[in-house]
């Protein structure tokens, strides 16, 4: 079975019963369910190769939103895309030029609802190894990649708090070598490792 069936299949089961999702920031932030949210998608990219990895990006320390953060490649759905689909791939290709041809598309993953006013779709795609990909100077300063088995593994993901705007704020993060992925882009990774049951 190939990578992309196997995901394709994980992606598409019924979680177990007791699997509980992370819905957004607003768990303990009070975010007002009918706050008008902007629509936005992620590329969840994973290589295919005998030990898959997921790439990610770290954003510029110039950006106005979340500079410096780790982040999957992504961003607003604008009136032009068909989709969130559509968006997380044109994304992909303006902040790492990655083709959207050499993207095989599983499926779209548990929205995700941000602080920052966004919800997010994160699209899964499996890619081929070792693409070349060149970062927008703009926004993306640096591109790697994270074995999938590692990132998927809850034992990776760690609970933390920080106070934030006069309350505390609780989120995960997940350490690999000298990157620190947390916030959003570290819950929605939670997800998937729930939903997908990932054992490498």
């Amino acid at each position: 079975m190939t990578l992309a069936e196997r995901l394709r299949r994980a992606l598409e089961a019924a979680p177990a019963h007791d699997t509980v999702l992370l819905t957004g920031d607003h768990h303990d932030l009070d975010l007002a369910a009918t706050e008008t949210l902007l629509a936005a998608a992620v590329l969840v990219p994973i290589t295919d190769r005998p030990q898959p990895g997921v790439i990610l990006t770290q954003r510029t320390n110039t950006l106005r939103r979340h500079p410096g953060q780790v982040a999957f490649p992504g961003g607003r759905i604008d009136p032009g895309d068909d989709g969130p689909i559509a968006a997380a791939l044109r994304e992909a290709e303006e902040e790492i030029a990655l083709p959207p041809n050499q993207v095989t598309i599983i499926g779209q993953a548990d929205q995700y609802r941000t602080v920052t006013g966004y919800d997010v779709t994160p699209v899964i795609g499996v890619v081929p190894p070792d693409l070349v990909l060149v970062a927008s100077e703009a926004e993306v300063a640096h591109v790697f990649e994270v074995p999938l088995t590692f990132i998927l593994d809850p034992a990776n993901h760690l609970q933390a708090s920080i106070d934030w705007q006069g309350r505390q704020r609780h989120y995960y993060e997940i350490l690999w070598a000298d990157r620190r992925i947390w916030g959003a882009t570290a819950a929605m990774i939670v997800n998937l490792s729930r939903r997908l049951q990932w054992n490498g």
